[in-house]
C-alpha cells in the first residue's frame, strides 16, 4: 500500500458533517475562490443552469485521480463566455481539460500563460470554439469557455492528480468546493447559483495493498452505497437530485492498526534511453517512547473578517487542544485582525485556567482586516529559553494589512528557536505563505475543511502528543545516480507518519535508501536496498507528481527570498510545459485538432494522457500490487546502528506527511511534542559539548 503526502503533515478532523459540494462558475470574468455558478450582480442575463455534475475518484498507491464532468445549459438567446472556477486542491496537478460542444470535442495542451491568453482571445474573436484553463495563484483553477451556444448544453471535463494523506493507518481524501470566503471584492460583485437541476454523483474506487477495515463518509451512511469488492478494494457511490452545492466532500478509509515499518517504491521509465522517475515512501516502524516534559504553548488565532464562517471550527479545535494540555504545560492565547492582542496571558494549564480560556475562545467574533505579521510577531515576545515553545497558528492566511511580504516572515522566524504549526482554515487559504512560515521555523502546516468534524479518532492524536519523534531527519539514495530529488532534509518525523521522496534515476541498478535522524539526543541510521528497473511503465502519472513537487519547492524558495524570482518563474514555466502542468506561469489552451495545428502547438499532453489512460486501464484489470521493497531487508525491524559523532543541527524542516482523521488542534499538540524532544535533545547535546570543553553546568 502506498498512500501518503509530499513530506508535509496534513492533519484534519475525522468525520464528515454534511453533504458533498459540487458546483460550477460561469460568468463573463471572475476571480472567485470556490465552485458555484456566478453571474454579475444586477446582470440582465439569466444564470447558466447546472444540468449535472459527476465526479469519479480513483485512489491507488499513493495518489488520487479525480475526474469531473459538468453539463451546463445556457438559457439565454445569445452566446456567452463562461468561466468555471474550482478551488485548487492541495498539491494538485491539473492534467486534462476537454469541452464537448455539440459534436465537436476540444482537447487541452499546456503552453506559456501569455501564449494561451493570446490564442484564446484570437479564437474567441473569430467566433470559434475554444477553452482555457489557468491557475489563479493558490486559490482557484479557472476554466474559460468561449462562445457558449444559446439554448444549448455544453459538457466540460477535467482531471487532476494529487498525493493523499495517511497517518497511523487512516487515509483522507477531500473534494474541496466550499466558498473560501477570502475574496471580498468577488463576493460583492458576483451572485451565486449553487443548485444542480439534475443529478449529482460521486464515485470513489479505493485500492490498497493492505486490507481496508472501513470506508466512511459520515453524514452519508444512509445514502452512500459501499461495495466491498475485496479486502483491499472498496467502492463507494452516492447520488442526489437537485442538491445544493456549497460544501466539501470528505472521505476516510482505515487500514489495519499497528502496521509494520516498511519502504515502498513506485517507478516509471518508458525505456532504457530515458531517465526514470521514482516515488519512495518510508513508513518508520520505530518504538518512539512516551515523554512527559512540560512545554509552553502559544495559540495565535485569526479573528479577521475573512474568518467569518470558520470561527466555529477554529473555536472547536482550539478548545479541544486546550483540553489536552497537562499540568506541566503553560499556555497563552493571542488574537489578531487589524492589530494583535494577548487575550490570555501566560499561565499554567490548570483545569480552572483551561476552562476559562475555552470560554474566552468560544466567545470570539470576527471583524476587520488581517495583520498576520502582527500576530506572529507578538507570539515571539517573552519566550522562556529554558522551556520548549510551540506556536499554534490558526488562520486562512489572507494577510492584507501590516507587513505582507513572505520573506519578512521567513527572516523573522529564522532567528527564533521556536516551532510554528500552521492550520489553514477553508478553501482559498494562503498555503504558500503558511508553508514559508513553517519551513523557516521547522514546523509544518495542514489544511482544515469546515466539513471535517471534531468528533473522531482523537486517540491517534494522543499518540503524537505523548510520544517522542525523530528530528533532524534526512533521506538519501545512493548506489544509483539520481537527480531532481526532493529536498533530503525532512526535519521531524512523527509517530505514524510517512515520508515521501521523489526523484529521477539515470540507470537501472540496486540502490541503498538511508534514513538518518536524531532520537532523544542520539543519532540513528536506518537502511535498506531496492532495485530501480530498466523499464517500468505502470505509473506514468509519477512524472507529473514529481514535477509538481519540484515546483512547490521552487515557490517556497522564491517566497523566502532564497531564489531569484525570474529564475524561479522560468524554471516553473518550463516544468509546466515539459510535464503539462497548469501553474502560475502556464495555462492549458483547449482547441479542436485543426486549431492546435494552425497555432503550431505540439500535442504533448495528448500523448501523455494516452499513456496515463493505458496504464490506468491495465491497473484496473489487475489485482492490487504490493510495492514494498524492504521485505527481505527490513529498514526498521532490525537494530538501528548508532552513528558516532555530533548530531546535525539547524536543518530546515520539509514538513511532515500524513494527517488523516485527526482533530486538527489536538494534532497540533502532537506536532509540538517534536519541538519538546528537539529542544531537550539540543540542551543535552549543548551540555555535553560544554562539559567536554571543560565547562558545563
Amino acid at each position: 500500500m502506498l498512500a501518503s503526502s509530499f513530506s508535509r503533515q496534513s492533519l484534519a478532523r475525522t468525520v464528515l458533517a454534511g453533504i458533498a459540494a459540487v458546483g460550477v462558475t460561469l460568468c463573463a470574468s471572475a476571480s472567485a475562490d470556490a465552485a458555484g455558478t456566478l453571474t454579475p450582480v444586477h446582470s440582465p442575463d439569466q444564470p447558466i443552469a447546472i444540468r449535472s455534475h459527476n465526479v469519479k475518484v480513483t485512489i491507488n498507491n499513493g495518489f488520487a485521480r479525480t475526474e469531473v464532468e459538468q453539463v451546463f445549459f445556457n438559457p439565454n438567446a445569445t452566446r456567452m463566455e463562461a468561466i468555471y472556477a474550482f478551488p485548487v486542491p492541495k498539491s494538485a496537478s491539473l492534467s486534462e481539460m476537454s469541452i464537448l460542444s455539440g459534436e465537436i470535442e476540444l482537447l487541452g495542451e499546456v503552453v506559456a500563460k501569455p501564449e494561451a491568453e493570446r490564442i484564446f482571445a484570437e479564437e474567441k474573436a473569430q467566433g470559434n470554439d475554444a477553452g482555457m484553463a489557468r491557475k489563479e495563484s493558490f486559490q482557484t483553477f479557472e476554466f474559460l469557455v468561449a462562445n457558449v451556444l444559446p439554448s444549448a448544453e455544453t459538457r466540460m471535463r477535467f482531471v487532476y492528480y494529487q498525493p493523499l494523506e495517511i497517518d497511523t493507518g487512516v487515509g483522507r481524501y477531500v473534494y474541496p468546493l466550499e466558498d473560501g470566503g477570502t475574496d471580498e471584492k468577488a463576493q460583492g460583485f458576483w451572485s451565486r447559483n449553487e443548485k444542480v437541476d439534475g443529478q449529482v454523483s460521486i464515485d470513489v474506487d479505493v485500492r490498497t495493498a493492505l486490507p481496508i477495515e472501513e470506508l466512511r463518509t459520515p453524514g452519508f451512511e444512509t445514502v452512500a452505497t459501499i461495495d466491498r469488492v475485496a479486502e483491499d478494494h472498496h467502492r463507494l457511490h452516492l447520488d442526489a437530485t437537485g442538491a445544493s452545492l456549497n460544501r466539501d466532500f470528505v472521505l476516510y478509509y482505515r487500514l489495519p492498526t499497528n502496521l509494520p515499518g516498511r519502504v515502498e517504491v513506485l517507478s516509471y521509465r518508458p525505456d532504457a534511453t530515458k531517465p526514470g522517475t521514482f516515488m519512495a515512501v518510508v513508513t518508520p516502524g520505530i518504538d518512539l517512547q512516551p515523554i512527559t516534559t512540560g512545554a509552553d504553548w502559544c495559540f495565535v488565532l485569526d479573528v479577521s473578517g475573512s474568518m467569518q464562517g470558520k470561527i466555529r471550527t477554529l473555536a472547536d479545535g482550539v478548545s479541544g487542544a486546550l483540553g489536552q494540555l497537562n499540568a506541566q504545560d503553560r499556555f497563552r492565547v493571542i488574537t489578531f485582525n487589524d492589530a494583535a492582542r494577548e487575550i490570555v496571558p501566560v499561565q499554567a494549564a490548570t483545569p480552572e485556567n483551561v476552562k476559562a480560556a475555552i470560554e474566552r475562545v468560544r466567545g470570539l467574533a470576527t471583524s476587520g482586516a488581517t495583520n498576520l505579521y502582527g500576530g506572529v510577531q507578538l507570539s515571539l515576545n517573552r519566550l522562556d529559553a529554558d522551556r520548549a515553545t510551540s506556536v499554534i497558528l490558526v488562520t486562512d492566511g489572507v494577510t492584507n494589512t501590516g507587513v505582507v511580504e513572505p520573506r519578512a516572515f521567513h527572516t523573522m522566524l529564522g532567528t527564533c528557536d521556536i516551532r510554528f504549526f500552521g492550520f489553514l482554515m477553508g478553501n482559498g487559504a494562503n498555503w504558500p505563505l503558511m508553508r514559508t512560515i513553517c519551513d523557516a521555523s521547522g514546523g509544518f502546516y495542514a489544511g482544515v475543511s469546515n466539513e471535517d468534524d471534531i468528533i473522531g479518532q482523537i486517540l491517534l492524536a494522543k499518540s503524537k502528543v505523548t510520544h517522542e519523534c525523530l528530528h533532524d531527519a534526512s533521506l538519501t539514495i545512493s548506489g544509483v545516480p539520481t537527480h531532481d530529488c526532493t529536498d533530503e532534509l525532512l526535519g521531524k518525523v512523527y509517530r505514524g507518519q510517512q515520508v515521501v521522496f521523489f526523484g529521477k534515476y539515470d540507470q537501472a541498478g540496486e540502490a541503498t535508501l538511508t534514513l538518518k535522524a536524531n532520537l532523544t539526543g542520539e543519532d540513528k541510521t536506518y537502511t535498506t536496498r531496492c532495485a530501480f528497473p530498466e523499464v517500468s511503465t505502470e505509473y506514468p502519472e509519477l512524472e507529473r507528481l514529481a514535477a509538481l513537487q519540484r515546483i512547490e519547492e521552487l515557490e517556497v524558495k522564491e517566497l523566502a527570498g532564497l531564489m531569484d524570482p525570474e529564475e524561479s518563474k522560468a524554471t516553473i514555466a518550463q516544468l509546466g510545459i515539459d510535464y503539462q502542468l497548469v501553474t502560475d506561469h502556464t495555462s492549458m489552451i483547449v482547441l479542436i485538432d485543426e486549431a492546435h495545428q494552425r497555432h503550431g502547438i505540439t500535442r504533448s499532453n495528448r500523448d501523455r494522457v494516452e499513456r496515463e489512460r493505458t496504464a490506468q486501464t491495465q491497473r484496473a484489470a489487475q489485482p492490487v500490487v504490493n510495492h514494498r521493497v524492504d521485505a527481505a531487508q527490513p529498514m526498521f525491524n532490525q537494530p538501528a546502528p548508532t552513528v558516532s559523532g555530533p548530531s546535525s543541527s539547524g536543518t530546515k524542516s520539509g514538513g511532515g506527511g500524513g494527517g488523516g482523521a485527526l482533530d486538527p488542534l489536538s494534532a497540533l499538540l502532537a506536532l509540538g511534542v517534536g519541538a519538546v524532544v528537539a529542544a531537550t535533545a539540543r540542551r543535552r547535546r549543548n551540555s555535553q559539548t560544554a562539559s567536554a570543553a571543560g565547562g558545563g553546568l
